[in-house]
């Protein structure tokens, strides 16, 4: 699992986007409107009122979220406390609590429902990329895809980094990832060449990495034909165990120091089959397009 250092670093490199400030601005107006107002906090008149309230599981998760919190407490220019108990990566169980907030009572039942969104879409991502890891052991990584919500895209991807897991590329625009619709006009007598002269056009536009896509073992032969080091990844396209195998075995053959992704319709119970094939990584969508929300709650302490 990662550590906290990790997922501190990464965080920040995420921060630095701008794209979390902006997507808990949204969250905000979305909830406040645009006249940023909490009318039922208004007319109960609590703004006179500190009370303290209790972040708790209802359900036992791996969390994610916790270093959110102060970034979405300062846009909702709210004066509360932030407490946390508890580690994003860290697993605990029902009824544990995560963190208390104190602070003016009104301000913290607006913030409530934002807060509670984000530990629970974020820590269900993260305990269904623990349950993967799991599976995968410890020699075949674990990447998110950018199968995730709209918006959401980095958060979604910090809370695999919680889980255990690992980032694949962010976007579009931090990494070359070359699939089956970039090569279905070229024959297998056309890919090597081909490849090698965008590959090495990719280099130069300082690509976080090189990455090929092939659903068959002759577009996998032509891509071992590249010129080492121009390529860095082949993801491996819905192929069974039994042709992952082959393929591991042509890269050795090849002596090639070129990495294998499987991916393509990966679940829970299958995980374990496809890591055991001697792949290096394995990409999964179902990590942010299939997790279910965790159950975290906010309680106000009795008489605070």
């Amino acid at each position: 699992m990662s550590t906290p250092e990790s997922l501190d670093d990464f965080y920040r490199s995420l921060r630095q986007t701008g794209f979390i400030g902006r997507l808990l601005e949204l969250a905000r107006d979305e909830d406040l409107g645009p006249d940023h107002r909490d009318l039922t906090a208004k007319v109960c008149g609590s703004s006179d009122r500190t009370t303290t309230a209790k972040v708790m599981l209802g359900a036992d998760a791996t969390i994610a979220g916790l270093m959110v919190i102060p970034d979405l407490l300062e846009v909702f220019d709210a004066s509360i406390e932030f407490h946390p108990l508890a580690h994003d990566g860290e697993h605990h169980t029902k009824g544990a609590t995560l963190a208390t907030l104190k602070g003016p009572l009104d301000q913290i039942v607006t913030a409530e429902r934002t807060i509670l969104n984000m530990l629970g879409r974020l820590s269900g991502i993260a305990t269904l990329t623990t349950r993967h890891v799991e599976r995968a052991g410890s020699e075949c990584k674990v990447l998110d895809t950018r199968k995730t919500t709209p918006g959401l895209r980095v958060l979604e991807k910090y809370a695999v980094r919680c889980g255990g897991g690992h980032s694949h590329r962010l976007g579009l625009h931090d990494a070359v990832l070359i699939k089956d619709n970039h090569i279905a006009h070229l024959g297998p007598d056309q890919l090597a060449v081909w490849l090698t002269e965008v590959c090495t056009k990719a280099r130069s536009e300082n690509a976080a990495f090189v990455e090929v896509e092939v659903d068959t073992l002759i577009q996998l032969d032509c891509v071992l034909d590249v010129p080492a080091g121009l390529i860095d990844y082949v993801l491996l396209d819905n192929m069974d165990p039994a042709t992952l195998r082959t393929a591991v075995a042509m890269r050795t053959n090849r002596s090639s120091a070129i990495q294998l992704e499987a991916s393509g319709g990966v679940r829970l119970d299958t995980i374990a089959g496809i890591a055991a094939t001697g792949v290096d990584r394995v990409s999964v969508g179902a990590l942010t397009h299939q997790a279910v929300t965790a159950d975290v709650r906010l309680d106000i302490e009795p008489g605070a």
